[in-house]
């Protein structure tokens, strides 16, 4: 194992005004892949693979949000191991790297938000927070104390499994979506799907942190974003996050869209989610914007 971190973060040249490892090459150049696999998609359109994309991508999409993020991250409700697992396995086919690594990030994220310290501070700019830092490897394991803020996920042999082997996933994907309907499943499936969702989920670090509404006091500069909760099943929601991590529900009103929240909770109805964690009313008003307001005058 040693050896092989010592291979992939091998440096490979200074570019752009800093020092790129193995790593970096290699997930720079899935990212292309990617990219030129969703510009293909125009010149291969059908419906089918149009709503097979779109199938993917609300599977998958609700794989990151719901078990990456609130499950897994946050701890904001509880499964039965073979579901979790399962929603897991959906995330992994996002291509957004393993349960193991997309956790450790964001539980740093939340520690250190909005501070040079943050995986993806918006103090280093728009870009940097969008997709820069997943291409900095050497920043976001050698300077947050690497995967050690993941032990709970470390001690389970699916998620070291998925954490070595999450690329072969995708790329198993899409060769099944090749043999079953050529290009058209091959563009839409993988490519439209991946970079749509890529750039949803990226841009609640990016466009989160700038376009919004702030109803809580945070300390940080999170945003509530209706366009982003509807990308995003929920996500978009950012600021109330920030103010309450530990929730599984992240759209507090009844009009802020959150999907994610909806698959929870259904989940909760039928009996299989459990220990489901939301703020009280009286947490709410606490925290927010013009209760702090009203406290300063009086």
């Amino acid at each position: 194992m040693g050896i092989l971190v010592k291979i992939v973060m091998m440096p490979c040249g200074e570019y752009f005004g800093r020092k790129w490892n193995l790593l970096d090459i290699v997930t720079a150049a899935v990212f292309l892949t990617m990219h030129c696999l969703c510009a293909m998609a125009p010149f291969h359109f059908t419906w089918p693979a149009f709503w097979l994309a779109f199938a993917l991508y609300v599977v998958t999409g609700v794989g990151v949000t719901l078990s990456f993020h609130r499950n897994l991250a946050h701890r904001s409700f509880r499964i039965p191991k073979w579901l979790e697992y399962l929603f897991a396995y959906f995330g992994v086919l996002s291509l957004q790297g393993s349960p193991i690594e997309w956790v450790s990030s964001h539980r740093y994220h939340h520690q250190f938000t909005d501070t040079v310290k943050d995986v993806h501070s918006p103090l280093q700019g728009f870009w940097f927070s969008h997709m820069g830092w997943i291409l900095d490897s050497g920043s976001r394991f050698g300077n947050y104390g690497g995967l050690k803020n993941v032990e709970d996920l470390k001690r389970q042999a699916f998620y070291r499994f998925l954490h070595h082997t999450f690329l072969l996933h995708s790329f198993l994907l899409g060769a099944l979506l090749y043999a079953v309907g050529g290009l058209p499943f091959l563009t839409w499936g993988v490519g439209v799907r991946m970079v749509c969702l890529f750039h949803s989920t990226m841009l609640v670090n990016s466009a989160g942190h700038i376009w919004g509404q702030q109803v809580y006091h945070t300390g940080d500069t999170s945003r509530n974003n209706w366009w982003l909760g509807l990308l995003t099943f929920g996500e978009g929601w950012h600021n109330n996050h920030h103010a309450f991590d530990y929730s599984a529900r992240q759209g507090f009103e009844w009009w802020q869209i959150d999907v994610t929240w909806y698959v929870i909770r259904f989940l909760e109805a039928i009996g299989l989610a459990t220990d489901v964690k939301t703020p009280t009313e009286a947490q709410k008003e606490r925290k927010a914007l013009h209760h702090k307001t009203m406290a300063t005058q009086n």
